[in-house]
């Protein structure tokens, strides 16, 4: 709802920042609608599933990595009320979604640590990209945009990886139904 309407914008005025948000919106919006889509159809989907949404987070550290890249190439920095509204709009959305899964943090099934994990990461860079931005915009270095950049990379690889340990492609379906009882 917020995402095309968002990098439409952000293309037509040329503003690579907004055009990234965009992008990180979408794909939190592909992690989810996989993982309803799939949740509670065999322990096959879901694990196709949560291995879909490994691909899309690995995707969403490259483009981070990329957007790093261009940042430190060009020097480009986001405009105030750019930032301002990207700030507002993810905080708002990203704790409503840390509300929703918080009871799933530790849950053994990798679709569900998968959301969970997209949720959490999102949070975190949310909250410090939004305290970071205050302290960006009164200096002239690059360096608190950067940092919180290399944290967003580490933390999308790090979910891919805890996501792929999760998976499980169980032989009997007693197994299966074992791990589904350790899921909340």
């Amino acid at each position: 709802l917020i995402a095309v309407p968002q990098i439409l914008y952000a293309w037509s005025i040329g503003n690579r920042f907004l055009i990234k948000d965009g992008f990180d919106w979408s794909y939190d919006v592909v992690l989810w609608a996989v993982a309803l889509a799939c949740f509670g159809r065999g322990q096959r989907a879901e694990n196709l599933a949560a291995l879909a949404i490994a691909g899309v987070m690995f995707v969403a550290g490259c483009h981070t990595a990329y957007d790093l890249w261009d940042k430190i190439a060009t020097g480009r920095r986001p405009e105030l009320w750019v930032a301002g509204w990207s700030s507002f709009t993810m905080v708002f959305i990203a704790l409503l979604l840390l509300v929703v899964m918080w009871r799933f943090r530790k849950s053994q099934n990798a679709l569900v640590a998968a959301t969970w994990l997209s949720s959490r990461n999102s949070i975190i860079v949310t909250l410090g990209f939004a305290a970071v931005n205050l302290v960006a915009r009164t200096r002239e270095s690059q360096w608190p945009e950067i940092g919180l950049d290399l944290l967003g990379i580490a933390l999308s690889f790090q979910a891919v990886y805890a996501i792929l340990t999760k998976l499980s492609w169980y032989t009997t379906p007693e197994a299966a139904e074992e791990s589904r009882v350790q899921s909340p």
